[in-house]
């Protein structure tokens, strides 16, 4: 807090550039502007990054520049705010369970509301925001830090509230998924979200899919209220190891990040106990939570990071890690250079790496090593671990265990059950696994049926590994054949001849979604 020169109050540095006056009477002039940033430069030179910048206007003072603010209408405040989420990916919308029931809009279906992908894996069905890319840290991964010279906007509850109805009405979005960054304080910015979902359930009535960011530091109150209202929660790991998270964010901390994530574990539990005392008791975060860490800006290997991902299931019960490839957005001497561009590949591996977990029995000290310490980029993750130990193979179909037919290359958990059902009632041969769904031109090196294999093969691992490499799904397509690209909701011409009536907005809004 400080005291303004012209009106004599007490203000948040953060909003100390305007005058918080929705429709925009009474701004200070641009004189004044500059007379408060250089009163703020000469008194208070250690806390000018907390000033509120937007690219509307920049002036340079004292070798510091000041972004001047202006009215931004929703429409300019959601080009900036959904370009910049495009970095979380941890965005997902299965496990929860809510169906319609006739009186609120939206509903929530177990199958999960994604309805498509981005080339790399990233949904892109939800509604995708921060409510603010403002940031009182600086962080050097993120395009958003302090001091980053991006455009600055910040969203009211209100607007999200609006451009969920809205965009959900139209049948553009089936949910929302709801980041910020850190304004003012992490209460500060909690709380703001806590508003937008009550308003959103409680006002709008809207009963669809909400993922939401808890913020680290926040109170527990506000997380655990928030968490009544969201059917997932998650915050982001950022980097594996605490050693990597002190190098390149210093004002974070793991504890302050893991305080939360237990907070949510234990309410989630307590709350499975409510349930099933009183079945009308309101659910805590159903879909679980989950978390995010950025891959390739510090030096660890594939080995730490799934024995960081292994721990965080066991320990926190999340549902679900995500992995985000490291991209270069900021000049920092403590960020690497990357010549070969993001590891996306990699990324890739780590998440076959973590389905194995998850759905396969895997434990990670089977498919890494202190002495083999990363995964081979060229081979998934399965076939990998099988060419290392040949010693298990061939599987013969007709009678090997179910888990013993998950291990095997081509064999998915589904096509696993459905052999173990098939089998019951006649001897299966490759014609009926293919019809299951195996993918033989990987498995056919590793079973046999009824005694035989599909061909003569030789169950060596050179001769093996050279016939897999060749099979070019082994990296996929999409990788190989494009770079890095991140959807927008402005690729497509979603928003292209849209417009919406002044009467469906709230009176309240002073802008409006208009098209482009």
């Amino acid at each position: 807090m400080i005291r303004c020169p012209y009106t004599a109050k007490k203000i948040p540095v953060s909003f100390i550039i305007y005058k918080n006056n929705r429709h925009g009477k009474d701004f200070l002039s641009l004189t004044k502007y500059e007379q408060i940033f250089d009163f703020l430069l000469a008194k208070y030179k250690h806390m000018c990054y907390y000033i509120f910048r937007t690219n509307v206007l920049s002036k340079k003072r004292g070798g510091a520049t000041m972004n001047l603010t202006q009215n931004l209408s929703l429409m300019e405040k959601l080009a900036i705010l959904t370009d910049a989420a495009k970095y979380d990916v941890a965005c997902t919308s299965s496990g929860a369970g809510r169906r319609g029931d006739g009186v609120h809009m939206g509903n929530c279906i177990s199958a999960g509301i994604c309805h498509s992908f981005s080339a790399d894996g990233r949904c892109i069905s939800l509604l995708k925001i921060l409510f603010t890319n403002e940031c009182i840290f600086n962080c050097a991964y993120c395009q958003n830090n302090c001091n980053s010279d991006v455009p600055r906007a910040s969203f009211t509850p209100d607007e999200v509230c609006t451009l969920t109805m809205e965009f959900y009405r139209r049948n553009y979005i089936e949910g929302l998924f709801l980041s910020s960054g850190i304004l003012n304080s992490p209460d500060y910015t909690m709380e703001l979200i806590y508003q937008t979902l009550y308003k959103l359930r409680r006002e709008h009535h809207f009963n669809g899919y909400i993922h939401v960011k808890a913020i680290p530091g926040a109170d527990p109150a506000l997380v655990e209220k928030a968490g009544f209202l969201a059917d997932r929660m998650s915050i982001n790991l950022e980097l594996p190891t605490a050693d990597g998270l002190k190098k390149l964010a210093p004002y974070k901390s793991r504890r302050a990040i893991l305080k939360p994530m237990r907070l949510i574990q234990s309410s989630i539990a307590a709350n499975k106990n409510e349930i099933a005392l009183y079945r009308n008791a309101p659910q805590f975060v159903p879909a679980g939570q989950s978390t995010q860490m950025i891959i390739g800006a510090t030096p660890e290997n594939d080995y730490q990071i799934m024995r960081v991902t292994e721990s965080l299931y066991q320990n926190f019960g999340l549902k679900r890690v995500f992995y985000s490839a490291f991209i270069n957005v900021n000049e920092d001497s403590n960020l690497p250079v990357l010549p070969g561009g993001p590891p996306l590949l990699r990324e890739h591996r780590l998440y076959q790496a973590d389905w194995l977990l998850r759905y396969y029995d895997f434990k990670v000290d089977e498919l890494l090593s202190e002495e083999k310490p990363d995964f081979n980029i060229y081979l998934d993750p399965k076939c990998d671990w099988a060419l290392r130990h040949l010693e298990y193979f061939p599987v013969e179909i007709n009678c090997a265990p179910y888990r013993t037919l998950l291990r095997v290359p081509g064999i998915g958990y589904k096509s696993a059950q459905r052999i173990v059902k098939a089998r019951r009632s006649s001897a299966l041969d490759f014609s009926d696994l293919k019809k299951i769904g195996v993918v033989l031109k990987r498995a056919l090196y590793f079973i046999t049926c009824s005694g035989r294999m599909m061909y003569r093969t030789k169950l060596d691992e050179d001769y093996i590994c050279a016939n897999l490499l060749s099979d070019r799904t082994q990296i996929p397509r999409e990788i190989r054949e494009s770079g890095y690209q991140q959807l927008s909701l402005f690729d497509c011409g979603i928003l292209e001849h849209t417009a919406l009536p002044q009467s469906d907005i709230l009176a309240s809004e002073h802008t409006a979604i208009c098209g482009s």
